[in-house]
């Protein structure tokens, strides 16, 4: 819905007369038409399923000592199943901070993706931004993901002005 209402207001916008001309664009479309993107999405999830593969072994041992403490919980004296406690929360901690580490928050496949997909997202970037220019848009707008402007005219920018009439420098 907030797509169509942005894009009626863009068109109402063109239509009122500020003839501004826009184009939209699909990057999901370009992006999985690209050899190098499919390439690079596919060494991706490879380092990934080998990671996940990683992590799914640990913790089919962490299950098996759970599996083994309780069988064996009521036989060991009080330090020994304190140490055992402690073991299997040691491990259960290394587990949960190498998935953090694989798969979390600016981890390593956050990185990894950095490296193999940012350069190519770059050059569709720049392909767009050359396309604009050459053929004189003012908005170039991503369809893919919601309407997502990719480039604007610089002089279509008024933040300054704003910034002016508030009274910032």
């Amino acid at each position: 819905m907030k797509k169509i209402l942005f894009l009626a207001c863009m068109l109402g916008f063109g239509l009122v007369g500020f003839s501004q001309k826009y184009a939209i664009i699909d990057t999901r479309y370009i992006l999985d038409r690209m050899p190098d993107y499919k390439e690079a999405q596919k060494q991706l999830d490879d380092i990934a399923a080998g990671w996940q593969k990683d992590i799914d072994t640990r913790q089919a041992e962490l299950d098996k000592m759970y599996k083994d403490y309780e069988a064996e919980q009521v036989m060991l004296t009080e330090e020994l199943r304190k140490k055992r406690e402690d073991q299997l929360f040691n491990k259960e901690k290394d587990l949960r901070d190498l998935q953090r580490k694989r798969f979390g928050f600016e981890g390593d496949l956050f990185k990894k993706r950095q490296e193999l997909i940012k350069p190519i997202q770059d050059k569709v970037y720049n392909a767009v931004q050359k396309m604009a220019v050459t053929r004189g848009y003012d908005f170039v707008l991503d369809k893919s993901e919601g309407i997502t402007i990719i480039f604007a005219d610089p002089k279509l920018d008024k933040s300054e002005d704003v910034l002016k009439d508030l009274g910032v420098r």
